[in-house]
């Protein structure tokens, strides 16, 4: 039987609420010692029995929630039947647009703490982030071997983030033959995912349906794709008949990648500009030259990565989208984004509000932009909503 761990007195709601998060401050120091990882018991100060978790002693976030059932064991089966029902919910969304990549587990949404699972083509890439995730790390790949007995397995688990968990990062191969890279499918678009060296897990899932949004402005447009990584707002902007398409990077690795996604999928690399600079200076140097665009793409790093930065996340998001819109001819498309899961959509709004009028432009928000639907929020966990996007008509 698992040990039990007691909660302080009326420290219990969330739990009641369903959510899966319990902070070393609501638990009741345990008489014992328990490992990293180790499935709990949570009880209520009265000894009611609340929920299964994985003890974290090294984190704020003493406690992550396997099951609310008290008769379900954290096994083998367990991980196998969280894993078929997140890809079962994602059949529908991978057959109707003949996805071959996509995320198959979403941590928390999908009901499993700490763990991200993408596939690419034949390759599937976890990140096991808590304590829980890597004690289980074996019954997962059993799992995932169960259900893709075709697919090879790479850890991605290179994340600073598990340190506040007491792990050390980790990139290994867990089974089969893993390649250096693949190439992936969405839209009429052909990516390619280089899931050892790339960021996150090796792509940007969630922007998939935003992309293909940006693009449906791009017609006979200037395009400047700040940030670009692999420049797949670029091509997407290019397959719409872009008459330009100027890609901005501070990764040399990301730019040769961005240059190889417009080649294989036989677009016009002389329509491309691929530039390694800072972007913040580079809309500054634009500003100066005179240089203007019909449409600009905004994807920025997370600048929010706990709540005391929010204010100094502000600042740079105001800043940032003030240069684009001083660059912007009339009438032109800007699309901007944060991924910070910190930043409330009203504040963004706000933010690039404040922006415009610091701009000395007008602006509407013509459409708002969200993570894909293979990222999903669940009720219980609001935490899982973290990306927002505007389409902004700049006059």
């Amino acid at each position: 039987m698992p040990i039990q761990v007691f909660l302080q007195p009326d420290r219990e709601k969330s739990l009641l609420r369903k959510h899966p998060w319990i902070f070393a401050s609501a638990i009741v120091p345990p008489k014992r010692q328990i490992k990293s990882g180790d499935t709990v018991d949570v009880m209520s100060s009265e000894g009611t029995w609340l929920a299964r978790a994985a003890w974290s002693p090294a984190s704020q976030i003493q406690a992550r929630v396997w099951s609310f059932a008290e008769n379900e064991i954290i096994d083998n089966g367990f991980f196998q039947r969280k894993i078929l029902r997140a890809f079962t919910s994602r059949q529908t969304l991978i057959n109707k647009h003949r996805l071959t990549g996509y995320r198959l587990i979403a941590a928390e949404s999908d009901g499993l703490p700490g763990v991200t699972i993408d596939r690419y083509a034949d390759v599937l890439v976890c990140q096991l982030l808590s304590a829980g995730a890597d004690k289980h790390r074996d019954k997962i790949v059993w799992a995932l071997k169960k259900q893709f007995p075709d697919c090879s397995i790479y850890e991605r688990s290179d994340v600073a983030v598990r340190k506040k968990e007491g792990l050390q990062e980790i990139t290994q191969t867990l089974y089969g033959e893993v390649p250096e890279e693949v190439v992936i499918e969405e839209n009429d678009v052909k990516i390619i995912v280089n899931f050892k060296s790339g960021h996150k897990t090796g792509f940007y899932l969630d922007q998939r349906d935003n992309r293909a949004i940006a693009a449906s402005y791009a017609s006979n447009k200037s395009v400047l794709n700040c940030f670009c990584y692999t420049g797949t707002f670029g091509s997407y902007a290019l397959n719409a008949g872009a008459t330009k398409v100027t890609n901005i990077d501070v990764s040399d690795l990301a730019l040769e990648t961005a240059k190889r996604n417009v080649q294989i999928n036989n677009l016009d690399i002389g329509r491309c500009d691929f530039i390694n600079r800072d972007v913040f200076q580079a809309l500054r140097d634009y500003k100066t030259e005179g240089t203007t665009f019909d449409q600009i793409i905004l994807d920025p790093p997370k600048f929010v990565d706990s709540r005391a930065s929010l204010n100094r996340a502000c600042r740079g998001y105001k800043d940032i989208n003030m240069q684009a819109m001083q660059i912007l001819e009339p009438g032109g498309t800007l699309c901007t984004f944060s991924c910070s899961g910190l930043m409330p959509s009203d504040l963004f709004q706000k933010v690039v509000a404040d922006a415009a009028l610091d701009a000395g432009r007008e602006v509407q928000f013509i459409e708002r932009m969200h993570q894909a639907p293979d990222h999903p929020v669940s009720s219980n966990y609001p935490e899982g909503y973290y990306l927002k996007g505007l389409v902004c008509r700049v006059l």
